[in-house]
């Protein structure tokens, strides 16, 4: 359940982070000009997001439950690689917007104010429901993989949790992060993440008929490896790495993994 929960925990914790920063950047500015009396504009988008991304999963849920076999898994495999394209794009812009975000935030609620009500609700729910539909699309995947919904939740609860209360001292100014370098390392690890889900993804294409190359196995260690073990549980929950995977497995891995992470080390440096 726990090795199932950490990738969860992670995407949780870091696009927490990201959407707690951009409230308290909203609410920041709006207490500075003297405009308390619009936040309540700006949590009405917040809440909104919420509730969106919220029936979002449900959606997903519900959609993916009334399928066929079949079609459940090539509809699962598309969504984990649709997934993987939004948290290699998220990571990348992060990695980018982390030390101007701010500003850019600060500037569009200046201008709302000189807006109507409905321009401020509308900022802080584009703000925010692009980070809630990317966790809820990311959360979904991620409890497909595991096939089960207990330990993916409960890491991405505990991962939302930890990032309001960084957001809450940050605000407070009671904590210091170097975001810069925090969202550098996440990004890392997120990466190592995404390329399992994409593995998994491609193999669900596989399964459902969407792929070819479903029995042509590039590593099959299925009758050496305890596939219950404490190690074997670990790499799939973690890396969703399986005993049993296809060469479009391990070439997509491979490839997503060599190619994304060399880009990224690359911006960073």
């Amino acid at each position: 359940m726990w090795d199932d929960a950490f990738p969860s925990f992670l995407i949780g914790l870091r696009e927490g982070l990201e959407a707690g920063l951009i409230v308290s950047v909203l609410v920041a500015t709006l207490v500075r000009a003297d405009a308390k009396s619009r936040l309540p504009q700006v949590w009405t988008g917040v809440l909104a997001a919420i509730a969106l991304s919220m029936s979002f999963g449900a959606v997903l849920t519900f959609t993916a439950a009334s399928l066929s076999t079949a079609v459940q898994e090539a509809f699962g495999g598309a969504l984990s690689i649709v997934a993987v394209a939004f948290v290699t794009a998220m990571v990348f812009w992060m990695r980018r917007s982390a030390r101007s975000l701010a500003g850019e935030i600060k500037e569009k609620v200046t201008e709302a104010l000189t807006m109507g009500a409905g321009v401020l609700v509308l900022t802080s729910f584009l703000a925010v429901g692009r980070e809630g539909l990317e966790t809820a699309l990311f959360l979904w995947t991620t409890a497909r993989a595991a096939d089960e919904s207990a330990g993916p939740l409960t890491g991405a609860g505990i991962g939302l949790v930890l990032a309001a209360v960084l957001c809450w001292g940050l605000y407070r100014r009671v904590l210091s992060i170097n975001l810069t370098r925090f969202f550098t390392a996440t990004g890392a690890v997120l990466i190592v993440i995404a390329a399992g889900v994409l593995g998994y993804g491609l193999r669900d294409l596989q399964e459902g008929g969407a792929l070819p190359g479903g029995t042509a196995y590039a590593v099959d260690l299925s009758g050496s490896v305890d596939a219950g073990s404490w190690y074997s549980t670990l790499l799939q929950g973690v890396l969703n790495l399986t005993p049993t995977m296809t060469w479009l497995q391990v070439v997509g891995y491979v490839g997503y993994l060599g190619v994304v992470m060399t880009l990224f080390v690359r911006g960073v440096r």
